[in-house]
């Protein structure tokens, strides 16, 4: 568990709520209660990271509703689902939707304490690798407008004389540019920069 996280708990039953927080206490594990989507969606704030304890079949909103809003919002957060027998098809709609995982009623403590850790772990995961993007976007927004030319060229696999010919300028130029850049890069080989050209490529980093 994780006390820099919170588990949003959201469900119509004060006693489910209320067993839940109990539950999250006997592990030290910071958790918010809501009785609907509604409230959970006026007090949402993206910059809290956690997992998402969602009753599927709730009044007014159900779980599926909130769970397409969140999604609509951008939200990445971890959602596992609460469901009754008669809910599973719900249930298996949601993990199609992206949901991590339903839990039965009646559930085990233990089962859901262990579905709650995994989806703690996702989110610390994308969290990371968030930071690890926007350090690497503060990074490549350091380079030139030429560093930034040789830097395409040179994870692209080009050597430096063709680099050179095309850009106009000396061989040694871009010998200079190319060093510059793996250094305020922080890399020290071809690969690490070929890396770094396929995750701008692939989260549109610029």
């Amino acid at each position: 568990m994780s006390n820099d996280q919170t588990v949003f708990i959201v469900d119509d039953d004060e006693g489910v709520r209320d067993g839940l927080s109990l539950l999250l206490e006997t592990v030290g594990q910071p958790c918010e209660l809501y009785e609907c989507g509604g409230d959970f969606l006026d007090a949402y704030d993206d910059s809290k990271r956690g997992c998402l304890v969602l009753d599927i079949r709730m009044p007014r909103m159900t779980g599926l509703d909130l769970q397409k809003k969140l999604q609509e919002m951008g939200s990445t957060l971890p959602i596992i689902f609460i469901t009754g027998h008669g809910d599973i098809p719900m249930a298996v709609e949601a993990m199609r939707r992206g949901a991590l995982d339903f839990i039965r009623k009646p559930f085990r403590e233990h089962d859901l304490l262990e579905r709650i850790n995994e989806a703690l772990g996702i989110d610390a995961d994308a969290y990371r690798k968030a930071c690890d993007r926007e350090e690497l976007a503060e990074k490549l927004s350091s380079l030139s407008d030429r560093e930034l030319e040789v830097f395409d060229r040179v994870a692209d696999g080009r050597m430096n004389k063709v680099i050179a010919a095309d850009l106009g300028i000396s061989e040694r130029t871009v010998e200079v540019h190319r060093g510059q850049v793996m250094k305020k890069l922080g890399v020290r080989t071809l690969a690490q920069l070929v890396r770094i050209k396929i995750d701008m490529e692939q989260h549109a980093i610029s």
